[in-house]
């Protein structure tokens, strides 16, 4: 250990700033000492010297203190106006003066780009960095803004809001996101004619960049000349890490395999680059120092072109490193270059830290350099050249996947066979010649165009095999985001178990011996290379006592029994890490925060999980506002539900409920059809003028699930602790040739009671009066029961939103609901919950929460009946 100690002080120093990431105060300073104290013990153990110790230590306090000094300057220097905001969601109007600082994206009816506020209103020589939203009014307005580049100096008048939250456990929170790029506000504006932009007077250091966008965009242009369809938003992705371009379908199919990784810049990249460049020079009879020293100075402009992600930051440093080294004759270790460089961009930015790109570049790189030696005991059957192709992409699968299921929660077990066939392919083919065709193009574009044809069929060779093996949806498993203790166990246990395992093969080839053949118990007829390995000090003691055969067989023994033991402790490790955390016995309710909409997830006591409704996102636009249409736009089912559900570890939904046929309840569940088993779906039986929902129930035909339409009075037993009894259905199990057709679809809405050990829960979509009053006249006996012989309702879904038109005087006399959810969006166009709602509940006492004030609301049901409800924000504005 004590040989790499740049490597051990870049271990500390990520250490350090990760536990000043997770915690703070005195709880930081507790968790520092006692790792501090872990950390002189293992290396005293190891015979480290004090020196050496003092330092290691040293690296843990600087890099926590650096984190926190780091981070405690990240404030807003507008903090001041927080004082004016009576709610959290209001609005300031401003009138700012700065410059543009990235480029500005234009998607749809909407420009993005970050801007650097000067002057704003009456406060002058400010620095503070907004994200601006630039609401587009007409097509016209849209190309003016596609002339915006960074530089710019812009005066803009628009609203400050803070960005939103996670309004959701394990929920996206963008606010955290824009906070490490030091963003406090986000700036929206209304048409740009509340803009004035101008380029910028006086040459600064912004043109450099504003230089490379140009650059960017040129090369991304003259793709689309060369390409068609989606091969130039994939080439371009691939080639400069353009993936604004790339189809959504497409990136869906690459990230389900783990193939992702191909269009973000990295190393693969680097690396093809130098070759490219070196090659060049090469044959224009540079010599080997001119070559390195020209590629090492062209490898930031690369690193410019290409995005500068993190990823490709850190091979574009770890390159320069690498290559000086070369020059110099030094290059002697890949882990500390790497180390190196991390400690260069933490310093840099210690927020890298939480970049997921960041994360899994250094992630990978180190593990090929750990963890392909030692696999190549395994792959010896196997030819030289294929083994190490083998090695390498084995090797990046095993190191990536604890990330990859937390960030993405999915893996698919084709993943190795599709990075094995698709990667070389990729990275040895179609990027160099993406590359050489882009050049080409500029100089002989018809043969530039007979390659791109080439590379165009290559790609579609490429989206044919990644959808025929996305078409086994059997090999796609869906995962819960592990904790940083299952993530910590797994690569120690991983690389314990490589470790023991090439150890024990490197020490067999070695001996030469096999133990099924008789050894001689004479020591001088011992072979010589026998004398010089080091057995197990219980094998020692019996080869000094000429017991040569069962001392090996003795290490042999131990070395099995301890690798039978890591594997079963590594399998074990994955089991958990699939079905995640056991719940006892408990059942869960779990209502989603999907906006202006209905989202319910039940889990019950053994384990069956039934989803009622998946929100949706109205869309109003016309056919003439076609070009408002964004490339990737926001829906609740795909952005929400569905990661949601993965994060949850929700391997398989048991039953679909839709409540109705609105798009703010069933919207959603095409994403979710297309990303997550589902067994069967429950419906009311009728349709409304809705393309949306044909597409669903075709979807439904096509997978094969069953569609049941639910009747009024039966019971659908989801395990012996959980059963749902549909109280209403305007159908009435009647008969049907044919869906009928149904505008009023809220009085249609399914209402369901739903018993879970002992509690009572009644789900409503979007009932209305009429439909309560039917339902009180038609199950008046099951109701009436209900009352005499069980405590009232426990927990009432308030119907369509806290409609006026719903939840009546009559409809909560019946019911008696202790607890009440309503279920709005903030700020709703349509202002639910009606304060005529919130009166009646507070007259019958139900305590009432709402996902605009409190986001997500979690209800666990124990065995007993009682009902322990968090939720994901804070209010006193509820009804009490």
């Amino acid at each position: 250990m004590t040989h790499r100690p740049l490597l051990v002080f870049t271990c500390c120093w990520v250490l350090g700033s990760g536990t000043a990431c997770m915690y703070s105060g005195f709880e930081l300073m507790y968790t520092i000492v006692g790792i501090s104290l872990l950390l002189g013990v293992v290396l005293f153990w190891r015979r480290a010297g004090a020196i050496f110790i003092c330092s290691m230590v040293l690296s843990l306090f600087m890099s926590s203190g650096y984190w926190e000094w780091n981070d405690a300057r990240n404030v807003s220097t507008l903090s001041n106006l927080v004082t004016d905001m009576k709610e959290e969601d209001a609005t300031i109007a401003i009138l700012a003066k700065g410059v543009i600082l990235s480029p500005v994206k234009v998607d749809g009816d909407r420009a993005d780009f970050e801007f650097l506020i000067k002057d704003m209103d009456t406060y002058d020589d400010l620095k503070e960095k907004v994200q601006v939203q630039v609401k587009l009014m007409t097509q016209a307005e849209q190309q003016a803004a596609l002339h915006w580049r960074r530089g710019d100096v812009a005066s803009i008048a628009g609203q400050l809001e803070k960005p939103g939250i996670a309004r959701n456990f394990q929920g996206f929170d963008y606010q955290q996101f824009l906070r490490t790029k030091e963003i406090h506000w986000i700036l929206k504006v209304k048409g740009i004619d509340q803009l004035e932009v101008d380029e910028p007077e006086e040459w600064t250091w912004s043109h450099l960049f504003r230089w490379n966008d140009q650059a960017r965009e040129f090369i991304g242009g003259h793709i689309d000349q060369l390409f068609s369809g989606v091969n130039a938003g994939y080439m371009k992705g691939l080639i400069i890490g353009e993936k604004g371009d790339l189809d959504a379908d497409t990136f869906g199919e690459f990230s389900r395999l783990g193939l992702t990784h191909i269009l973000a810049i990295s190393g693969m990249h680097v690396a093809v680059y130098v070759g490219s460049l070196l090659f060049i020079f090469s044959a224009c009879r540079f010599t080997r120092e001119s070559s390195l020293t020209a590629v090492i100075f062209l490898l930031p402009l690369y690193v410019l072109l290409t995005g500068a992600s993190p990823s490709v930051v850190r091979a574009g440093i770890m390159g320069m490193i690498g290559l000086y080294a070369a020059r110099r004759g030094l290059l002697k270790d890949g882990l500390h270059i790497l180390s190196f460089t991390a400690l260069i961009m933490l310093l840099w930015d210690p927020y890298f830290l939480v970049n997921i790109s960041f994360q899994l570049s250094f992630l990978v790189t180190a593990g090929l350099m750990v963890f392909v030696p030692k696999l190549t005991s395994f792959l010896s059957f196997l030819p030289r050249w294929l083994a190490g192709t083998v090695g390498v992409t084995l090797a990046a699968q095993l190191v990536s996947f604890p990330l990859t299921i937390y960030y993405f929660n999915q893996f698919s077990l084709l993943s190795l066979l599709a990075n094995l066939f698709l990667v070389p392919l990729i990275s040895l083919v179609v990027l160099p010649m993406g590359m050489i065709t882009v050049i080409l193009g500029m100089i002989w574009p018809t043969c530039a165009r007979w390659i791109a044809i080439l590379i165009e069929w290559l790609n579609t060779f490429t989206f044919s095999i990644v959808e025929w093996m996305n078409s086994y949806p059997l090999f796609l498993t869906i995962w819960p985001s592990p904790t940083l203790w299952w993530i910590n166990g797994y690569f120690i246990v991983l690389y314990l178990l490589l470790h023991t395992v090439s150890k024990k093969k490197s020490a067999t080839l070695e001996n030469g011996v096999n133990f099924d053949e008789t050894v001689p118990l004479s020591r001088g007829d011992m072979p010589k290379r026998l004398h010089s390995f080091s057995l197990h000090p219980v094998a020692n003691k019996l080869r000094s006592m000429g017991f040569y055969r069962l001392a090996h067989h003795t290490e042999k023994l131990g070395s099995s029994a301890m690798v039978t033991l890591l594997a079963c402790l590594f399998l074990f490790l994955l089991y958990s890490g699939y079905h995640g955390p056991g719940r006892q016995g408990d059942g869960w309710v779990q209502f989603l925060d999907v906006g202006q909409g209905d989202s319910i997830l039940v889990s019950t006591p053994e384990g069956k999980h039934i989803l009622i409704d998946a929100g949706g996102t109205t869309n109003f636009r016309k056919e003439k506002d076609a070009w408002k249409e964004r490339s990737n736009p926001f829906e609740v089912g795909e952005k929400v539900v569905v990661p949601l559900l993965k994060k949850r570890g929700i391997h398989s939904l048991d039953m679909v409920m839709i409540s109705h046929n609105h798009q703010d309840h069933s919207g959603g569940l095409q994403a979710v059809l297309d990303e997550i088993p589902v067994k069967s779906i429950v419906f009311n039986g009728t349709l409304a003028k809705s393309k949306s929902f044909e597409q669903l129930l075709t979807t439904a035909i096509k997978q094969e699930i069953p569609v049941y339409q639910a009747n009024g009075g039966s019971i659908y037993h989801a395990d012996r602790y959980t059963e749902f009894l549909f109280m209403n259905t305007g159908r009435q199990g009647r008969e049907q040739e044919a869906l009928p057709v149904v505008e009023n679809q809220n009085h249609e809405s399914l209402v369901v009671e739903m018993r879970m050990n002992q509690a009572r829960f009644l789900f409503t979509g979007d009932a209305d009066e009429q439909a309560e009053q039917q339902i009180l006249t038609e199950q008046t006996e099951h109701i009436t029961a209900g009352n005499n012989t069980t405590r009232p309702l426990d927990v009432l879904k308030v119907g369509h939103h806290g409609s006026k038109t719903s939840t009546s005087e009559a409809w909560l006399e019946a019911w008696k609901p202790l607890a009440s959810v309503i279920s709005a969006g903030v700020n709703n166009m349509y202002r639910h919950p009606h304060p005529d709602v919130i009166e009646r509940l507070r007259r019958y006492g139900s305590f009432a929460l709402r996902t605009d004030l409190r986001g997500e609301i979690q209800m666990k049901v124990s065995s007993n009946g009682v009902i322990d409800i968090r939720t994901k924000l804070m209010s006193d504005d509820e009804v009490r």
